[in-house]
């Protein structure tokens, strides 16, 4: 999943040409990083209501930025010792024998709900780079 903004790719190519390259690459960084923080602090709080063990929330990891396609990325991914990645895409998209698992669709309903804090996060971002 992921979330588009329209309008950002022309106004980061203005930066990129008024401030440079390198200091729009670390401005675009802190902007990922704000917003992927955004995203996992509600999905923490989604995943809050169907909690049984927390593991699921314990485990839930921001990768390191790198470049995907040519593109600046960051994901959000469940990795830990009690192996939770096996169990989202359950939760989320359930079973033939439990087709509503209490949990599902609660990355669906972060990213639709987290689009606005998303976006605030990135446009802070940017206007404390400049």
């Amino acid at each position: 999943m992921s979330v588009k903004i329209r309008g950002m790719d022309k106004l980061l190519k203005e930066l990129e040409t008024r401030l440079g390259k390198e200091a729009m690459q670390q401005i675009s960084d802190k902007a990922l990083m704000d917003a992927a923080e955004v995203f996992v602090k509600q999905l923490r709080k989604e995943f809050a209501s169907f909690r049984d063990t927390g593991g699921s929330i314990e485990e839930i990891t921001i990768s390191p930025i790198v470049y995907e396609n040519g593109v600046r990325t960051i994901k959000v991914h469940w990795k830990g010792p009690k192996g939770r990645y096996r169990i989202i895409h359950l939760n989320e998209w359930g079973t033939i024998r439990n087709p509503r698992p209490r949990g599902k669709g609660a990355v669906a309903r972060t990213m639709n709900n987290s689009k606005k804090a998303y976006r605030d996060a990135l446009k802070k971002a940017v206007k404390e780079g400049m």
